[in-house]
Protein backbone atom coordinates (compact mmCIF):
# COMPACT_ATOMS: atom_id res chain seq x y z
CA UNK A 1 0.00 0.00 0.00
CA UNK A 2 2.97 2.15 0.78
CA UNK A 3 4.49 1.79 -2.12
CA UNK A 4 1.71 1.89 -4.52
CA UNK A 5 1.14 5.76 -2.94
CA UNK A 6 4.92 6.51 -3.47
CA UNK A 7 4.35 4.93 -7.01
CA UNK A 8 1.56 7.68 -7.20
CA UNK A 9 3.26 10.46 -5.54
CA UNK A 10 6.40 9.84 -8.41
CA UNK A 11 4.84 9.49 -10.95
CA UNK A 12 2.25 12.70 -10.57
CA UNK A 13 6.12 14.72 -9.94
CA UNK A 14 7.16 13.41 -13.80
CA UNK A 15 4.10 14.29 -14.98
CA UNK A 16 4.31 17.83 -13.49
CA UNK A 17 7.81 18.45 -14.26
CA UNK A 18 7.50 16.76 -18.08
CA UNK A 19 4.70 18.98 -18.37
CA UNK A 20 6.84 22.49 -17.59
CA UNK A 21 9.30 21.41 -19.26
CA UNK A 22 7.61 20.50 -22.00
CA UNK A 23 6.21 24.01 -22.54
CA UNK A 24 9.45 25.86 -21.58
CA UNK A 25 11.23 23.28 -23.94
CA UNK A 26 9.42 24.96 -27.16
CA UNK A 27 10.62 25.81 -30.16
CA UNK A 28 9.04 28.89 -29.17
CA UNK A 29 11.63 29.57 -25.43
CA UNK A 30 14.49 28.77 -27.92
CA UNK A 31 14.19 31.47 -30.49
CA UNK A 32 17.23 33.90 -29.47
CA UNK A 33 14.74 36.97 -31.48
CA UNK A 34 11.92 36.22 -28.85
CA UNK A 35 14.70 36.42 -25.78
CA UNK A 36 15.77 39.64 -26.93
CA UNK A 37 12.20 40.74 -27.18
CA UNK A 38 11.24 39.78 -24.00
CA UNK A 39 14.33 40.58 -22.23
CA UNK A 40 13.75 44.20 -23.78
CA UNK A 41 10.03 44.85 -22.98
CA UNK A 42 10.62 43.22 -19.18
CA UNK A 43 13.29 46.00 -19.10
CA UNK A 44 11.49 48.27 -19.78
CA UNK A 45 8.71 47.41 -17.62
CA UNK A 46 10.66 46.93 -14.48
CA UNK A 47 12.56 50.65 -15.23
CA UNK A 48 8.00 52.06 -15.34
CA UNK A 49 7.45 50.13 -12.46
CA UNK A 50 10.83 51.04 -10.22
CA UNK A 51 10.71 54.56 -11.32
CA UNK A 52 6.32 54.77 -9.95
CA UNK A 53 7.07 53.03 -7.17
CA UNK A 54 10.64 55.28 -6.15
CA UNK A 55 8.49 58.63 -7.18
CA UNK A 56 4.89 58.14 -6.61
CA UNK A 57 3.89 58.25 -2.89
CA UNK A 58 0.29 58.82 -1.35
CA UNK A 59 -1.00 62.32 -1.04
CA UNK A 60 -4.19 64.04 -0.51
CA UNK A 61 -3.30 66.54 -3.54
CA UNK A 62 -4.84 65.90 -7.16
CA UNK A 63 -2.00 64.56 -9.39
CA UNK A 64 -1.62 66.06 -13.06
CA UNK A 65 -2.56 62.44 -15.58
CA UNK A 66 -2.72 64.46 -18.57
CA UNK A 67 -1.13 67.12 -20.08
CA UNK A 68 -1.94 68.76 -23.85
CA UNK A 69 0.44 70.71 -25.44
CA UNK A 70 -2.83 73.11 -26.45
CA UNK A 71 -4.86 73.03 -23.49
CA UNK A 72 -2.33 72.40 -20.77
CA UNK A 73 -3.57 69.75 -17.71
CA UNK A 74 -6.44 67.60 -19.42
CA UNK A 75 -6.93 65.10 -16.78
CA UNK A 76 -6.35 65.46 -12.91
CA UNK A 77 -6.56 62.51 -10.16
CA UNK A 78 -5.74 60.83 -7.43
CA UNK A 79 -1.75 59.50 -7.06
CA UNK A 80 -3.01 55.58 -7.30
CA UNK A 81 -4.67 56.15 -10.82
CA UNK A 82 -1.11 56.66 -12.21
CA UNK A 83 -0.54 52.60 -11.80
CA UNK A 84 -2.95 51.97 -14.37
CA UNK A 85 0.14 52.75 -17.21
CA UNK A 86 2.14 49.82 -16.01
CA UNK A 87 -1.18 47.59 -15.37
CA UNK A 88 -2.19 48.24 -19.04
CA UNK A 89 0.98 47.46 -20.65
CA UNK A 90 1.17 44.55 -18.32
CA UNK A 91 -2.02 43.08 -19.71
CA UNK A 92 -0.96 43.84 -23.57
CA UNK A 93 2.37 42.13 -23.28
CA UNK A 94 0.60 39.02 -21.28
CA UNK A 95 -2.56 39.35 -24.47
CA UNK A 96 0.29 39.58 -27.15
CA UNK A 97 2.73 37.05 -25.75
CA UNK A 98 -0.19 34.21 -25.78
CA UNK A 99 -1.12 35.48 -29.50
CA UNK A 100 2.71 35.13 -30.74
CA UNK A 101 2.79 32.10 -28.59
CA UNK A 102 -0.10 30.11 -31.06
CA UNK A 103 0.99 32.24 -33.85
CA UNK A 104 4.51 30.60 -33.35
CA UNK A 105 3.01 27.53 -33.32
CA UNK A 106 0.95 27.38 -36.20
CA UNK A 107 4.41 28.17 -38.16
CA UNK A 108 3.60 31.97 -38.39
CA UNK A 109 6.55 33.48 -37.43
CA UNK A 110 6.64 37.03 -38.30
CA UNK A 111 3.41 37.38 -36.92
CA UNK A 112 4.59 36.12 -33.94
CA UNK A 113 8.02 38.58 -33.76
CA UNK A 114 5.01 41.38 -35.28
CA UNK A 115 3.09 41.29 -31.37
CA UNK A 116 6.37 41.14 -29.30
CA UNK A 117 7.70 43.85 -31.06
CA UNK A 118 4.50 45.92 -30.48
CA UNK A 119 4.72 45.08 -27.16
CA UNK A 120 8.20 46.37 -26.57
CA UNK A 121 7.15 49.67 -28.11
CA UNK A 122 3.80 49.93 -26.24
CA UNK A 123 6.43 49.60 -23.27
CA UNK A 124 8.23 52.26 -24.47
CA UNK A 125 5.79 54.14 -24.71
CA UNK A 126 4.43 54.08 -20.96
CA UNK A 127 7.92 54.64 -20.29
CA UNK A 128 8.22 58.13 -21.86
CA UNK A 129 4.54 59.00 -20.45
CA UNK A 130 5.73 57.62 -17.43
CA UNK A 131 8.68 60.03 -17.20
CA UNK A 132 6.97 62.98 -18.82
CA UNK A 133 4.19 62.66 -15.48
CA UNK A 134 6.69 62.65 -12.93
CA UNK A 135 8.67 65.57 -14.60
CA UNK A 136 5.19 67.68 -15.00
CA UNK A 137 4.16 66.43 -11.34
CA UNK A 138 7.31 66.84 -9.86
Amino acid sequence: MILDKEKRIAGIKKISSRSIAGFFGQEFWKSSLIHWLLIGTLFLDAVSWGLLIFYIRPIDLPMVLHYNVYLGVDIIGDWWQVYFLPIISNLFLLVNTILAYLFYQKKERLAAYIFLLASFFVEAGILIAIAGLLMINY
